[in-house]
């Protein structure tokens, strides 16, 4: 029986990298001996301008019955007006919650061949290997009420005056918090054995929440050692001292940052993966590079975050994990063989296509 992988190829750069991911899902089913069953669905811009919606009911329901999801990306200046009530951003976030995914995954390793390609010193990326283990589902993203509205002059309840007030509340349950730090406890274990929380605890009420909540998982787990970290402390740690940290979770917006910061230190958002996950084995599963338009049908893009994603979606969602080491794997050979997309160029200029880059993955494979 063939497994169901949906492909959403979303905006600018995303069809062409999903491609890629996709023609490697058929080199391991072909290698492998394994049967997947594709199929292709509209998000983000893309469904704005076939359905205007950045989700659309049918695009939902493929994601609900398949074993996986692959992402490209969504997003653009065609539709990046902040004031639009329909947005690109929009198909993503309800996604998540469609498919009850609360936990981001981001792995972040330096390969040995690129550590001089990070802006940092090599010194200071060499033998970096941390798993980000964000929220998805709670925090200020979702919280309630979102409010914007007009003062009256003397400013109302505020300490100072102005004419319009904007809220957004920071909200997180106890269950909420419980899930996603047992998750990264259950990751640490096969890997260094150490988890990194990471909150605001001296001045925010839900990080407080958190720290306590991550301390009581914690007990549970007592060959895991547990450190709480402030999260500016936390950032600076991430330039300082990044080979100190093993897996690191977080709320959500903590996490949207950190992830961010961290993936500098690997020289090229077009490296990595992230997997989606919740409860059950689906996953939704993308590169954490943007749909970066300006290079958007070029064939330039890097879809290494792509064919990586494709080895989480393998370990993850479909129990893999010998085809999900042999694509990483491969992506390593080639890397290590000297090939390069544009952003990770050698000083010589000597760039692969995104397309040669993915034959010489899927040749790796064979």
């Amino acid at each position: 029986m063939s497994q169901q992988i949906v492909l959403l190829p979303g905006d600018g750069v995303g069809p062409e990298v999903v491609r890629e991911g996709r023609a490697v899902l058929e080199q391991v089913a072909r290698t492998f001996g394994h049967s997947f069953a594709f199929s292709e669905h509209a998000i983000g811009g893309a469904g704005i301008d076939a359905h205007d919606d950045p989700l659309p009911k049918a695009t939902l329901e493929a994601c609900q019955k398949a074993d996986a999801v692959l992402l490209g990306a969504v997003g653009g200046p065609k539709w990046d007006d902040p004031g639009r009530k329909v947005r690109p951003e929009q198909g993503l976030l309800g996604l998540r919650r469609g498919l009850g995914l609360y936990a981001n995954l981001r792995p972040v390793r330096v390969h040995p061949a690129l550590a001089a390609s990070s802006p940092l010193k090599a010194d200071k990326v060499e033998g970096v290997d941390v798993l980000f283990v964000r929220e998805l589902t709670g925090g200020l993203y979702f919280g309630t009420p979102r409010l914007r509205e007009a003062l009256p002059p003397d400013g109302g309840a505020r300490k100072a005056p102005g004419k319009i007030r904007a809220i957004d509340t920071l909200e997180y349950t106890d269950e909420e918090i419980r899930r996603v730090v047992r998750l990264a406890f259950r990751l640490a274990g096969p890997r260094r054995k150490r988890v990194t929380s990471v909150d605001k605890a001296n001045v925010l009420e839900s990080s407080r929440l958190w720290r306590e909540i991550a301390t009581e998982v914690g007990a549970e787990f007592p060959d895991v050692a547990l450190e709480h970290q402030l999260v500016d402390s936390c950032a600076m740690r991430l330039i300082t001292q990044a080979r100190a940290f093993d897996v690191v979770v977080t709320e959500n917006m903590f996490g949207d940052i950190l992830t961010d910061e961290a993936a500098v230190l690997a020289g090229s958002l077009g490296l990595l993966p992230s997997a989606s996950l919740g409860d059950g084995p689906r996953g939704l599963y993308e590169p954490i590079h943007g749909s970066a338009p300006d290079i958007a049908g070029k064939d330039i893009a890097n879809p290494t975050g792509t064919i990586l994603s494709t080895a989480m979606l393998l370990r993850h969602s479909l129990g893999f994990a010998r085809e999900a080491a042999a694509v990483e794997r491969a992506v390593d050979e080639v890397i290590s063989s000297g090939a390069r997309t544009a952003d990770m160029a050698n000083a010589n200029g000597a760039a692969l296509s995104t397309s040669d880059f993915g034959h010489r993955v899927r040749a790796a494979i064979r």
